[in-house]
Parts: C-alpha cells; sequence; structure tokens
C-alpha cells in the first residue's frame, strides 16, 4: 500500500510536466509572424497563389504569414535559404516545380532539396501558356515553329528564369524540334510579361493566372498550351505535343515545405491548415477559373510526389542532352 501511495505522488507530480509539455509544441504555435519565402520575384505566378493561400492561412493559424522574396538561381537561392534556416517553424517556402529540376541541372548545390526540406502541401497542379506580343508577325504556332527551324537563334524566347522550369521547358521544346533559340532569362515572370508586351522578346509562357488577363485584355495572343491537354478556359488553343511532339508535357505544381527537422507537431498544424486552405470552396473555384487544380495532397504524398519528379526531370535532362547555355 505504501509502495502504490509512493507510485501515485510521482505519478501527480510528473503528470503536469508531462501534459505541459506534450501541449507546448502545438497549442502556442505559432506565437509570432510566418515568413514565406518565394523564389522568385513579385508578381509572377507562384507569388499571386501564394498570397491566396496566406490570407486564409491566417485566419486558420491565427497570425499574419508574411511574403519575403529571394529570386535568383532558378529557384535555389531562395529553397537553399530555407533549408538552412532554423526548423522551428516560422520559414517556410512557397515553391512549383523548380524545385524538381535544379538538382539534374547544378551540381554543386549547398543543400539537397530532398532531404534538408520537410514537404508540407502539395497546394495545385496547373499548366503554361505560350504567348506572343498581339502584334507578333507569328500567327499560329506551326509559323513559329516553321521560322525557328529556319532561322537558328533568331527568335528571343524569354524564360521567368535561369535554370528553373520555364528555362528547361524551353530548351526540351526547342531541343525535341530541331531548332535553336536564344533564351533571355528575368528574374520573374511580372518583368517578363511587361518585356513580352512590348515586344522586347519574341515568345514566352506563364501560367494561366498571369497569362489568362493579359490574353483577355488582347495585350497578348495564345499561341500553345504546354501541358499534356487543352484548357477549357481557350479550347481553340493547341498543345505542343499536338505539333509533332507527343512526348512533351510540361506539367506544374506548387505547394509549402519546411525546413527539414522542423517539429512533427508543427509540421502536422501547418500541413492540415494548408489542406483545409486547398478543399476550401472558394479557393477550388479561383484555382479553376485560372485553369489549374486544386490539390490538398499532406507530407507524405508530397514527399513522393517530389522525389518522382525529380526524378522524372533528371532522367529527361539526360536523355535529352540538356546544358544551360554558357
Amino acid at each position: 500500500m505504501r509502495r502504490l501511495l509512493y507510485a501515485w505522488s510521482i505519478i501527480t507530480v510528473l503528470l503536469p510536466w508531462v501534459d505541459t509539455s506534450a501541449q507546448s509544441v502545438v497549442p502556442s504555435y505559432p506565437t509570432k509572424p510566418i515568413t514565406v519565402i518565394v523564389p522568385f520575384a513579385a508578381g509572377g505566378p507562384v507569388d499571386l497563389e501564394t498570397r491566396m493561400y496566406t490570407a486564409r492561412l491566417a485566419e486558420l493559424l491565427g497570425q499574419q504569414l508574411i511574403v519575403d522574396y529571394r529570386p535568383g538561381g532558378g529557384t535555389t537561392i531562395g529553397a537553399g535559404y530555407v533549408a538552412k534556416a532554423k526548423p522551428d517553424g516560422y520559414t517556410l517556402l512557397s515553391v512549383s516545380s523548380a524545385l524538381a529540376v535544379f538538382p539534374a541541372l547544378y551540381k554543386n548545390l549547398s543543400f539537397d532539396p530532398l532531404t534538408d526540406l520537410a514537404p508540407l502541401a502539395h497546394m495545385s497542379s496547373k499548366t503554361s501558356v505560350l504567348m506572343v506580343r498581339a502584334a507578333s508577325p507569328f500567327k499560329t504556332f506551326a509559323e513559329y515553329l516553321t521560322f525557328a527551324r529556319a532561322n537558328p537563334a533568331r527568335i528571343n524566347y524569354g524564360t521567368s528564369d535561369t535554370g528553373g522550369i520555364s528555362h528547361l521547358s524551353g530548351m526540351w521544346l526547342h531541343k525535341l524540334h530541331g531548332s535553336e533559340v536564344t533564351f533571355v532569362p528575368y528574374k520573374g515572370n511580372g518583368p517578363l510579361m511587361l518585356d513580352l508586351v512590348a515586344g522586347r522578346v519574341d515568345i514566352a509562357s506563364a501560367s494561366p493566372i498571369v497569362a489568362l488577363p493579359l490574353i483577355e485584355s488582347g495585350k497578348l495572343r495564345p499561341m500553345a498550351i504546354k501541358g499534356g491537354s487543352r484548357i477549357k478556359q481557350l479550347p481553340g488553343v493547341p498543345t505542343v505535343a499536338e505539333h509533332g511532339m507527343p512526348e512533351y508535357a510540361d506539367e506544374n505544381w506548387q505547394g509549402f515545405l519546411a525546413p527539414a527537422g522542423t517539429p512533427d507537431a508543427i509540421v502536422t498544424r501547418l500541413a492540415d491548415a494548408m489542406i483545409a486552405v486547398a478543399k476550401q470552396p472558394a479557393i477550388v473555384s479561383a484555382l479553376e477559373s485560372q485553369a489549374s487544380t486544386a490539390v490538398g495532397g499532406g507530407p507524405a504524398a508530397f514527399r513522393k510526389f517530389i522525389a518522382a519528379d525529380t526524378a522524372r526531370w533528371k532522367k529527361l535532362v539526360e536523355s535529352a542532352g540538356l546544358q544551360l547555355q554558357k
């Protein structure tokens, strides 16, 4: 009996400490604003979609989410910053398919995207639209391809990055077609679209969230859809694959990640909130209007997805012999 009383006294002393330590991670998080790193310049599709999410995440988490832009290096600068940040849930990464591309192109990265970042939520999937200025002499994508093949390096193909998804997908397209263009890199879609409208570059692509308003206003004309199928917003615009390149399908995605080592309880808290946002009818509807699809995949599924996409791009880069222009 004396032993039971002693044991119970130990339990009653320890129980409050156990209870407090178990709860301190989740209910008290977050206690301050969360920084979300966007590895692109402001005004691009990743930025616009990120802001759509962060406004609603702030409501669920009870703290402001501050967007911080760190463009450059095909998103390696921003992603590397988050990979090396303190894993406390207060520095997150909002990124696109570029995360799966640069391991195949950059051999001396200071971090490993697959092990130094913790996937939180796969938010959406989307395609992109190749466009020319309204006064472009190219009336169809077939005309553009014919000119590109007959006039090597004459076309200035604008990309929203150097060595990222925009750049690599353009290289892949012209490698398959057997034509050569001059790639002109920008730090984000914002400045790229301004120069495309002004005629400083001949052709460029953007996600529908950026492309559709410019097309509807008459400033740009769509040439081709880079994804595997046409989109309902532009039903008369063919895919790249329809022009003799059936293997071409540039599908993009967007999601959130944290530094590796972030406590499981915080990962779960963030992931649950992000998935809830992705499933909100207003978000689903907004994405559909932009020819995008809400996904809402959790950490485990997103990790597998990123690994598979990274392997796909590595195989593509190696088989096509793609290299960054010197």
